[in-house]
């Protein structure tokens, strides 16, 4: 269980920075929801609505990855192959710590709203569907 707390907290931080790199996106806010899928078992959709800001929509120009892709390296995760094609977005990731954690990730975006999946290995397969909309402006 352990596990998968963190590997839910590491799958929303890589969720997070990949989405807030879409070229589809806009900032705002947004409500973004995660449900966790593995060996006949089904964790409850968590959800949380999160601001978005335009800074975080650049990409980091040391690193060729979308803003805030360096706390995901400080958190051990690391982002590759990222593409946008269109309104869909693909990429890679690996977590490295007690146990090697790799997956592959796919948003489709669909105005200001979007759908995707995380097929995440460690040892064994589960898979994260995640769901976005647009709420409006940030507030501060």
């Amino acid at each position: 269980m352990r596990l998968s707390l963190w590997l839910i907290g590491a799958c929303a931080l890589i969720g997070t920075v990949t989405v807030a790199a879409q070229n589809p996106m806009r900032p705002g806010r947004w409500e973004v929801g995660m449900e966790m899928q593995m060996a006949g078992m089904q964790m409850p959709v968590l959800k949380s609505a999160q601001c978005i800001t335009a800074e975080q929509l650049q990409k980091d120009p040391a690193t060729g990855l979308p803003s805030g892709a360096r706390d995901a390296e400080r958190n051990s995760c690391k982002v590759s192959d990222y593409k946008v094609a269109g309104n869909k977005v693909t990429w890679k990731m690996t977590c490295s710590g007690a146990q090697t954690i790799t997956g592959d990730g796919a948003l489709t975006f669909d105005g200001d709203a979007y759908t995707g999946t995380l097929t995440l290995t460690s040892p064994q397969a589960m898979t994260m569907k995640m769901d976005g909309k647009r709420l409006g402006d940030c507030t501060k």
